[in-house]
């Protein structure tokens, strides 16, 4: 029985050595003051990864995330604001790098397409179910109930 625990026990230690080297980096940063580092994790939280699409520069692991978030850190170190970093990072990288773009021509369809795409659906489901009241409900005559009926006393007696 020990000598089966102690199977166990190399086998988890292995899986758990495996499973450590896949771990992901942790950055470390220092900075001069608290509102710095509050600065910095603003903007790694609000600023996406051009490369992922759909994370921001604090959740990818994409080699160009770290260097977006490395120019960040030194931005910050060196004093430039919230506002600095953010138009540079648009300036390098475009505005889609930003969560919220600024309303622009360039943008234009972006704000505005979901709400009129919004009531374009709402107009189109609203028609379609007026037409299906205003429709007549189709019903068979006196004659054909009659003949239906025929039939059906028919199959019933074979």
């Amino acid at each position: 029985m020990f000598k089966r625990l102690i199977k166990y026990y190399l086998v988890a230690l292995f899986v758990l050595s495996i499973n450590a080297s896949f771990a992901v980096k942790i950055e470390f940063h220092d900075f001069k003051t608290k509102q710095q580092e509050q600065l910095y994790l603003q903007l790694v939280a609000e600023l996406r990864c051009v490369k992922c699409q759909n994370q921001n520069l604090a959740e990818s692991n994409a080699e160009l995330a770290k260097d977006m978030r490395d120019k960040a850190y030194e931005m910050v170190i060196k004093g430039a604001t919230r506002t600095d970093v953010v138009n540079y990072m648009t300036a390098r990288y475009g505005d889609f790098v930003l969560y919220k773009p600024p309303f622009k021509t360039k943008t234009l369809l972006l704000w505005v397409g979901p709400p009129v795409f919004l009531l374009l659906s709402l107009f189109m489901l609203f028609k379609l179910i007026r037409g299906q009241k205003n429709q007549p409900k189709e019903s068979l005559s006196e004659a054909d109930r009659n003949s239906v009926r025929e039939l059906l006393a028919s199959n019933a007696k074979k």
